[in-house]
């Protein structure tokens, strides 16, 4: 009995050091009331010969059309998770609206992502940052997260995943990106 007790003590402790030490876990217990884990600005970069795809998804953009991942198949996209009061997604909305015009004449599609708001408020943020790019709206269904947990999970707002031509991932970002940072990834993706 008393191996099977500090069998259990051990597992406690191990399990406890193992939360303790993990930035999202410790976001999720400060209860800070932000509303969002924010990411750490993680870049992960995927060999062109195992890159993952997403699941197939459909949505409707703040303006109301319908956007599905086929749409977006032939070209480099970068697809931004966000919503908007998430002030790191506040904060990078000026780096991807410039970086948007940037890579315009290389046919790299941006798209984001709204996890939370409704369209009025998504149509109201575009406003405010010039942002002319599409958003999925997202709040409801999920279908766009769905698409790709498992896969690449999209577990911090804001997260940045950059998708070839050919519908698979290239890269992710979680958290606020950098401007140098994502170019590079989407130079990688387009091939320069």
């Amino acid at each position: 009995m008393k191996k099977l007790s500090a069998l259990a003590l051990l597992l406690a402790l191990t399990l406890t050091g193992c939360a303790s030490n993990d930035q999202l876990a410790r976001q999720f217990r400060d209860g800070n009331s932000k509303n969002y884990i924010a990411g750490d600005g993680t870049v992960t970069e995927f060999d062109a010969n195992k890159r993952p795809t997403g699941n197939p998804w459909v949505g409707k953009t703040e303006g109301g059309q319908l956007l599905t991942n086929k749409d977006l198949l032939g070209h480099v996209t970068v697809l931004n998770f966000w919503y908007s009061g998430c002030a790191p997604c506040r904060a990078e909305a000026k780096d991807l609206v410039s970086l948007q015009k940037e890579f315009a004449a290389k046919g790299v599609q941006f798209v984001g992502v709204n996890v939370r708001d409704t369209a009025a408020t998504a149509l109201a943020f575009d406003r405010n940052f010039k942002i002319t790019y599409p958003s999925v709206m997202d709040n409801d269904s999920g279908a766009v997260v769905l698409a790709f947990t498992g896969v690449v999970t999209p577990q911090a707002v804001p997260t940045t995943l950059v998708i070839d031509k050919h519908g698979k991932v290239a890269s992710r970002i979680l958290g606020r990106l950098e401007v140098g940072t994502l170019r590079t990834l989407i130079q990688t993706a387009v091939g320069k």
